[in-house]
């Protein structure tokens, strides 16, 4: 190996410790002492419920861990948005679990806890997935009410996908671990199935302090809205559980019954590892956003065997079009060339260069026809991210970048196949569109540690950002300085490179995680087997394009 490659491993390993260190921290929730406070309740945290309900030892992976990084920290911050969800394996049945997570702020909803739940329930209709609510949640978080109670997106849309879910025949479960309040309420009983466990679980519209304001009655929680009360004499809730475990048992059981579901029918074979090293993806991927590499390498140490079926390798080479498989199931992988490569296609001149990570309009004629083939094959597609955006100039213009691009933005977004997107480095811009950001419905988008999401690179904008300030300053008759030109300059980086990074992303869930890079496949599979639940029940149409 070169030495460049060990600079990059060493970078990358070092990416991958900072996720990790992360995410332990993002573990802790609302701290210790406030686990510890729920320990002593008698309660399980919302992540140590999950852990006892899925199957030991079973592949899980978790939505949104790093929703709300970095946010609301006025109001004393909200790890993971205040609620935990994983897909998993419940008595072999791959289901979606929602956690409320008691220990941010009693689990009361923030604005970014709405569209945590509310991308955890689009997983499950998406891929007609059984799921299950664990509640413990003070209900909406008054200090920004306005910011999560009336508008389409915000709170109610949980119970009008509750509605929605049981009219399709997914499975809803909900079990109330702890408070259960005001709007909240209707949750667990627009679900198929209730469990409340006794004297910890409580389920009421207003509680005994709001009852005692409003009409004068004097009455406890327990009598108000406990277990009993809901399982004897309401009738609100179907079971009655003893502690949190007995309640976890009771929805293994439950779910361990449900019936097999109509494949999708995507076709898959016996799995195999990838034959080249996957450990060399650290080494392969630069330490620069900016330096060029072969994406082919790194998606022959994502598939199996190492083997995959190039589809027009020599023509649009700054897209990598291919046929492969991922833990035995069949994808199609549409992929951004890093490397310079020469071309001799209709719209270029004999051997002339293309720029690595840039889609040109004979890339994006190959995209579309492969996106249109795999949809008509029934095959998943992989989108892997390491893009600039399309080519400017005269020269693309003048060709129809811009007719070829809604080509490809079109065939991806009428695509009716699963869609699974990976940013393993660049993804600006136009680019992500075209390569199925989080606007074009992927069943799942996730993240290395070294992706970048933004309009443009932080250098590129802080020039552009930077000349409109210094034009305002000239106009203020202030004197510019190279001393003072080059502050701006580091000044207005610094706060664009903090929006492009991953984490900034991740927090608000334009990803749904940022995974180590050798958990790729394991995403990209798990993804597919939940897909695969829910039959395609439309064609393939592109609709009006220009030609």
């Amino acid at each position: 190996m070169d030495i460049n490659f060990n600079k990059n491993e060493d970078h990358n390993k070092l990416l991958l410790s900072d996720l990790k260190q992360r995410l332990a921290k993002v573990k802790l929730g609302g701290g210790e002492k406030r686990i510890a406070k729920l320990h002593s309740e008698g309660k399980m945290t919302a992540r140590e419920r999950i852990d006892y309900l899925l199957d030991k030892g079973s592949k899980n992976i978790e939505i949104g861990a790093f929703v709300g990084d970095g946010m609301y920290k006025e109001h004393g911050g909200c790890p993971s948005g205040g609620v935990v969800v994983k897909i998993g394996y419940i008595n072999g049945k791959q289901c979606v679990v929602v956690a409320n997570d008691a220990t941010v702020k009693a689990g009361a909803w923030f604005p970014i806890t709405a569209k945590k739940n509310l991308r955890a329930q689009e997983i499950a209709m998406e891929n007609r997935l059984p799921i299950i609510y664990l509640v413990d949640s003070a209900g909406v978080y008054l200090p920004m009410q306005d910011e999560i109670f009336p508008d389409k997106e915000h709170f109610g849309r949980i119970f009008r996908n509750n509605a929605i879910m049981s009219s399709m025949g997914i499975t809803q479960i909900a079990a109330v671990m702890g408070s259960c309040v005001a709007g909240g309420a209707y949750l667990p009983i627009m679900s198929d199935e209730a469990l409340i466990v006794d004297k910890t679980g409580s389920i009421f519209l207003a509680g005994s302090y709001l009852v005692k304001a409003a009409i004068g009655e004097t009455i406890d929680n327990e009598t108000l809205g406990g277990a009993t009360t809901h399982c004897e004499i309401s009738g609100v809730t179907d079971y009655k559980a003893k502690d949190d475990k007995d309640a976890l048992d009771r929805i293994r059981s439950i779910v361990g019954k449900i019936g097999d579901y109509e494949k999708a029918g995507f076709n898959r074979i016996k799995a195999e590892k990838p034959a080249l090293d996957e450990n060399e993806i650290f080494g392969i991927l630069p330490k620069s956003r900016a330096e060029q590499y072969d994406m082919m390498e790194i998606i022959k140490r994502l598939v199996d065997n190492s083997e995959v079926d190039e589809y027009k390798a020599g023509y649009g080479q700054s897209i990598i079009t291919a046929y492969a498989r991922i833990d035995g199931w069949a994808v199609g992988i549409v992929a951004n060339q890093r490397k310079i490569v020469k071309t001799t296609g209709a719209k270029t001149k004999p051997s002339e260069m293309q720029f690595g990570g840039v889609i040109y309009s004979d890339s994006a004629d190959k995209a579309t026809r492969f996106i249109a083939n795999c949809n008509q094959k029934k095959i998943p597609l992989v989108f892997v991210h390491d893009v600039t955006g399309f080519m400017v100039g005269s020269k693309s213009e003048h060709g129809g970048i811009i007719k070829d691009g809604a080509k490809m933005v079109n065939a991806v977004a009428n695509s009716v196949v699963p869609k699974f997107t990976v940013v393993v480095g660049n993804s600006y811009g136009a680019g992500n569109y075209a390569m199925c950001g989080k606007a074009y419905d992927p069943r799942l988008i996730f993240a290395w540690p070294s992706a970048e999401l933004a309009v443009m690179g932080g250098a590129q904008a802080a020039k552009v950002l930077l000349q409109i300030e210094e034009s305002a300053m000239k106009a203020r008759g202030e004197e510019i300085t190279p001393e003072k030109e080059e502050e701006l300059f580091n000044k207005i980086k610094s706060r664009y490179d903090e929006q492009v990074s991953p984490y900034y992303a991740a927090s608000r869930l334009w990803t749904d995680a940022i995974i180590d890079p050798l958990d790729t496949r394991k995403w990209i599979s798990m993804g597919i087997e939940a897909a695969n639940h829910a039959p395609i029940e439309k064609p393939f149409n592109l609709g009006v394009i220009q030609v």
